[in-house]
């Protein structure tokens, strides 16, 4: 089987779940056997917290939050904790969440303070009449909804900061990016659950070195983010303006739905056609509504990891490196 692209074809009676922690020119040959352990730890950790809410039968919104939330805790990946800096030298963050039951769908873009944007998304979709907020009024209404919030500084890592610096000094930016290993990008997440309802979520620290609070594709319904139980569930990583250009989550939407295709044959369509770009644009994982998962890039690789229930888990980051849970 070709992990490179992994597209399960047999229907799902119970759970479905995969996440992704980034996609882009990774070279797994800059990782050592220690960082290779460390991401597919990182990986099967994440994965198992909203496993763990689907195997109690839980809801496949609550699977991808909690999974989300565990990526921006952990250091490695750019989105919370850990998330790429700005221009500036600061975080502006960016998350989405979307239910598959309802299309009901909140997401947040530009926020410095709050500790965790998918929950903040959450909030937007749940305690308001709106679907997008923005910067400090975002950052305003989850601090009205009691979310935990947190100094900017909180989101920095040694790691990250010394990429920053190394882009602002006489260094070339190509060695810049290439001797930080652990150049991961946005996190997300998709789930079916028993009932066979779908949910998306994605969350971002955007680009490094980004300017005039650009705002890529994460927390756009309908291009980085989109769920809708009558056809997939679908998070996207990469190249944020060719996804929002393409509305990719949509497309695919709408191709399974109106043009009869499958998930794995629309994804791949996009994949091959408007998005390949010299490099890769990026990825996306996806759910169909009867289960099915599809995994897929057109870049050299995607830190991701997936299960279907009754199935093994695995975890992947370059092209054929698969790891097995138990």
């Amino acid at each position: 089987m070709n992990f490179a692209a992994f597209h399960s074809q047999a229907p799902v009676s119970g759970y479905s779940i995969a996440l992704h922690g980034g996609a882009g020119t990774l070279d797994e040959s800059t990782l050592s056997d220690e960082q290779q352990r460390t991401i597919h730890a990182a990986l099967r950790s994440a994965l198992a917290v909203g496993e763990r809410l689907l195997e109690e039968g839980g809801d496949a919104l609550d699977a991808v939050e909690a999974t989300v939330v565990a990526l921006e805790e952990c250091p490695f990946f750019n989105a919370g904790v850990g998330a790429c800096l700005s221009w500036e030298g600061d975080h502006e963050l960016d998350a989405a969440i979307m239910n598959g039951r309802d299309l009901g769908s909140g997401a947040v873009a530009g926020v410095r303070e709050v500790r965790s944007p998918i929950r903040a998304a959450r909030a937007v979709m749940e305690r308001s009449e709106h679907v997008l907020l923005g910067g400090a009024g975002a950052d305003g209404f989850a601090r009205s909804c009691g979310l935990e919030m947190v100094d900017n500084g909180f989101f920095t890592t040694a790691l990250r900061r010394e990429h920053w610096e190394a882009l602002h000094t006489e260094r070339a930016e190509l060695d810049a990016k290439l001797s930080d290993p652990f150049r991961f990008g946005t996190v997300g997440a998709v789930a079916r659950d028993r009932n066979g309802h779908l949910a998306a979520a994605t969350s971002t620290g955007g680009v490094t070195n980004k300017r005039w609070g650009r705002i890529g594709d994460s927390p756009i319904i309908g291009a980085g983010t989109y769920a809708d139980d009558r056809s997939c569930a679908i998070s996207c990583t990469g190249k944020g303006e060719l996804f929002i250009r393409e509305s990719v989550g949509h497309e695919i939407s709408a191709r399974m739905r109106l043009a009869g295709q499958t998930l794995a044959s629309a994804s791949r369509a996009l994949l091959e056609g408007p998005l390949k770009i010299p490099g890769g644009a990026g990825g996306l994982i996806a759910v169909d509504r009867d289960g099915r998962l599809s995994l897929d890039f057109n870049s050299r690789g995607m830190y991701r990891a997936w299960r279907i229930e009754g199935e093994r888990a695995c975890s992947a980051i370059e092209l054929g490196v698969v790891e097995y849970m138990d």
